[in-house]
């Protein structure tokens, strides 16, 4: 669904050279209902399924993931759905916005959620879970406060997101220093202002133009400056 063919690999050397999480497939006991909660609640867009599949799903896609239903052959068969929303079960989670937006949406749509906090050095994260209509868990968070920090050397900072590793200190000899900066060259002067007046060598017995050193680049037949 998401073309990765140009994507480098996040990992070189350890593991799989894998680009991004494409989707995620539920089994679920009603094709419909499950398709109107992942559209109607959780905001997902349907979108064309290959039609070379001989059974029955469907295909939905936003937030840069898909979501893959796929409607159960015995649905009686299936494990019975959970009523308690444990936060610790299986699930997947979305960041938001505005929490309290979230949570407003949940109760016009009747959806039941628990509530929970994480404090982390004085980062609080908010999250709520509820179930689909089958029971598979759903978090909506603000996880995205919390720092992402790597508990092994990671090569290439950017692919985790992070800003990129200070840059060494330069460990050259102190005799090498960077060359001095090129004083700035006085402005001409304006074409406006007066003329400087000048005496020709030829008038004057070899004197050279009147006035500042600006005037001497002013004379017009450079008579001043022949020896």
């Amino acid at each position: 669904m998401v073309n990765t063919k140009c994507v480098e690999p996040a990992v070189q050397g350890g593991g799989l050279p894998l680009a991004a999480l494409n989707h995620i497939s539920v089994v679920c006991r009603s094709l419909d209902s499950s398709q109107r909660f992942y559209r109607d609640v959780l905001g997902f867009i349907p979108i064309r399924r290959p039609g070379s599949f001989d059974f029955d799903g469907a295909w939905l896609f936003n937030y840069g993931i898909g979501i893959h239903l796929l409607q159960a052959e015995d649905p009686e068969s299936m494990p019975p759905k959970k009523t308690e929303i444990n936060p610790k079960d299986n699930h997947i989670s979305f960041q938001c916005e505005s929490m309290e937006a979230v949570q407003r949406r949940l109760k016009e749509l009747g959806v039941r959620y628990v509530q929970r906090r994480v404090e982390e050095g004085g980062i609080y994260v908010d999250q709520l879970f509820f179930h689909d209509p089958d029971g598979f868990m759903v978090e909506v968070c603000t996880c995205d406060k919390l720092p992402v920090v790597p508990l092994v050397p990671v090569e290439g900072n950017a692919i985790l997101g992070l800003p990129p590793p200070p840059a060494a200190a330069c460990k050259r000899p102190s005799y090498f220093k960077p060359p001095p900066q090129q004083q700035q060259q006085p402005p001409l002067p304006s074409p406006t202002a007066a003329a400087p007046q000048f005496v020709p060598a030829k008038a004057s017995g070899g004197a050279c133009c009147v006035g500042e050193v600006e005037a001497m680049r002013s004379c017009p037949e450079h008579e001043c400056m022949q020896v």
